[in-house]
Parts: C-alpha cells; sequence; structure tokens
C-alpha cells in the first residue's frame, strides 16, 4: 500500500471520483493495488453466499468490495471491506447513496499475497473499535478463516470446520473447505 494524500475528509473522497481502490485512513488516503483474481473468486462467493442467506431470512444487506463505510470522523476514516453485512434496521430508507455512516456488522477481509500482518491487525481493530460485532480474516495461502469478536476473542477455523454466523449470521453456518473452493 502506498499513502498519496493526506487530511483527506470523507466528503472530499466521495466527490473525487476515478481514484481507483483505496481507503481513507485517519485523514491519509490508501491507495491499494487491484486484488489478485484468487481474492475476487473469494471474496465474491462469499458475498453470494451471504446474500443469499440473508435475503432468504431477511436479515439485511450485504456488500460487495468497495463499499465504503465511515467509521470516524476528524480525521475521517472509510474503510471498505472486501464483504459487510449490515443488519435491516440499522440501514435507513432509502439506503445512503454516499458511505454508510458506521461499520457494518460483519466485516469480511480476504487477505491478499502482499498484506502486512500488522496492516492487517490495524484494520480488523478499527472494525471492532468502530462497533463491527465481528470480522473474519480469511487467509487463502493458509486455507483457514480467523474470526474477531467484539470482546477480544479470536479463533482460527481450518480445513474441516464450519464458520458460523453467531448471533451476528444467526443460522448460517459455512465449511471451511467450501469457501476455498475445495
Amino acid at each position: 500500500m502506498v499513502t498519496t494524500y493526506q487530511n483527506v475528509t470523507a466528503e472530499q473522497l466521495l466527490a473525487t471520483p476515478g481514484l481507483g481502490r483505496c481507503e481513507l485512513v485517519r485523514g491519509e488516503l490508501i491507495m491499494m493495488t487491484p486484488a489478485g483474481f484468487e481474492h475476487g473468486c473469494i471474496a465474491a462467493d462469499l458475498c453470494a453466499r451471504l446474500s443469499v442467506f440473508v435475503r432468504q431470512k431477511r436479515l439485511g444487506h450485504v456488500s460487495g468490495a468497495e463499499t465504503g463505510f465511515q467509521i470516524a470522523r476528524n480525521p475521517d476514516t472509510v474503510r471498505a471491506p472486501d464483504v459487510g453485512f449490515v443488519r435491516a434496521q440499522r440501514v435507513p430508507s432509502p439506503p445512503p447513496r454516499g458511505f454508510f455512516q458506521g461499520p457494518p456488522d460483519l466485516a469480511v477481509e480476504v487477505l491478499s499475497p502482499d498484506d502486512r500482518a500488522s496492516e492487517v491487525l490495524a484494520k480488523v481493530n478499527d472494525w471492532l473499535t468502530a462497533g463491527c460485532l465481528a470480522v473474519w480474516v480469511v487467509d487463502p495461502a493458509k486455507r483457514s478463516v480467523s474470526v474477531y469478536g467484539k470482546q477480544g476473542q479470536m479463533v482460527t477455523l481450518i480445513a474441516n470446520d464450519e464458520l458460523s454466523g453467531g448471533d451476528v449470521l444467526p443460522g448460517s453456518r459455512l465449511s471451511i473447505a467450501e469457501i476455498f473452493g475445495e
């Protein structure tokens, strides 16, 4: 990741089309390279699976990659998970055209080969500090999913384990192997 601009607001970010893949972190615009093919396929598959489940249960809304969530002001932070879920009661009618104000209830981050552990943990911390109920970090290289919760708990699931939606997505279950197309 490369930092390119400082002291940017969420409003300025939203009004600047064509920037490409980026996030705003405490007023600094962070430019990112496009995701790789494996990353994109995993994120799209998770988004599709969660969308079907959420629609059937009428639980809320699932967002795909590049959807901005403004999670802090002065300085502004706008993060974009690979997949996000927001409970129905938190989504205003009509839904916002700009960034969603506040965190998703669930943020899913799919790791890329060039992601640094410190940056990923900082992002997880930003989500949880802002009020996100759970963060799933999907690691294609290790074929694992680390689940982070509000009280600082973290569990890593592998191969034959099952990923539960817990209190955030009650009744949702995915096998870890299934996430990686195995």
